[in-house]
């Protein structure tokens, strides 16, 4: 994590060499990461496809097998295989991005460690400083610290946190009294839900579309229990649609808003990602449909 935390640093601190403008380095920052990201999230979105796909002809092999399960499980195998696909491809996107979150998150908690490379001893001195002059308490974001109280006094440990008049160095649960810390939370949260609820959308729709075609491939025989199970899904779609956003701002007021400007930008580049993507995949597939 601390490699790509590092990574990130020298990119960020390079945008804001340029901006002088943390908050504004950090929208960049983000623009270009999902830029970078853009043929894995297309390769995400055609797995996503080419999974329903295969879950239909394994609703074959279930109908054909159902009475010898080896053989059921050697022909699903043997599925993968000729699809090309593994069974934890839907994984992997789950793990980059939760790699990418924690990185993001030493990032933003530790910038002068990974963004502006000051030297440690410096950090570790004036760390010491400020818990002395605090009568020994400490702050779980040091750095932040750091950069508040001595930032105006030595260039070094200096980054310009104000963004539209919001300091992205405080913490929202550290700063009740002042309004302003909400903003960005808030609106990080309500992104998310729009987020949350597109997906959700899109993958009942896809399940949707493949129940009907199991209904089919099963002649109907089966047709009140794939009901069940679609409605099932629906209720666990609309569970998560809920409950995303609890943890999310869970996570956020804890955090330096800095953070939370990153997963508000990140949110809103992702909607409009899985909008135009989702689309293209689409006119692709009917076209492909009608040449055939």
């Amino acid at each position: 994590m601390s490699f790509l935390a590092n990574l990130f640093g020298y990119i960020l601190n390079y945008i804001y060499s340029f901006v002088n403008n943390y908050g504004l380095a950090i929208i960049i920052f983000s623009v270009l990461f999902k830029l970078i990201m853009i043929p894995f999230t297309v390769k995400q979105q055609k797995t996503m496809k080419k999974s329903a796909e295969i879950q239909k002809k394994m609703a074959e092999i279930q109908k054909k097998y159902k009475n010898n399960p080896e053989k059921m499980n050697q022909e699903t195998i043997n599925l993968y295989k000729t699809e090309k696909m593994s069974p934890f491809a839907g994984c992997l996107p789950a793990i980059l991005q939760l790699i990418i979150f924690i990185s993001v998150f030493y990032l933003v908690r530790s910038p002068l460690t990974f963004m502006k490379k000051v030297d440690p001893q410096l950090i570790e001195q004036y760390t010491n400083e400020i818990i002395e002059a605090d009568s020994g308490n400490k702050t779980a974001y040091p750095e932040i610290k750091i950069i508040d109280v001595k930032g105006s006094e030595d260039e070094r440990v200096s980054i310009n946190m104000d963004f539209l008049g919001i300091d992205l160095g405080k913490v929202p649960t550290q700063s009740l009294n002042d309004p302003r810390v909400y903003i960005i939370p808030v609106l990080y949260v309500l992104t998310t839900f729009i987020s949350t609820k597109l997906t959700m959308n899109l993958q009942t729709k896809q399940s949707k579309k493949n129940n009907e075609d199991v209904i089919i491939l099963d002649n109907g025989e089966n047709k009140e229990d794939q009901n069940d199970q679609l409605e099932a899904m629906q209720q666990m779609n609309k569970s998560m649609a809920y409950f995303l956003p609890i943890v999310s701002i869970s996570i956020a007021i804890v955090a330096p808003l800095g953070l939370a400007l990153y997963w508000l930008i990140s949110n809103i580049l992702m909607i409009i990602e899985r909008l135009v993507i989702n689309k293209v995949l689409q006119v692709k597939e009917e076209t492909q449909k009608n040449a055939e």
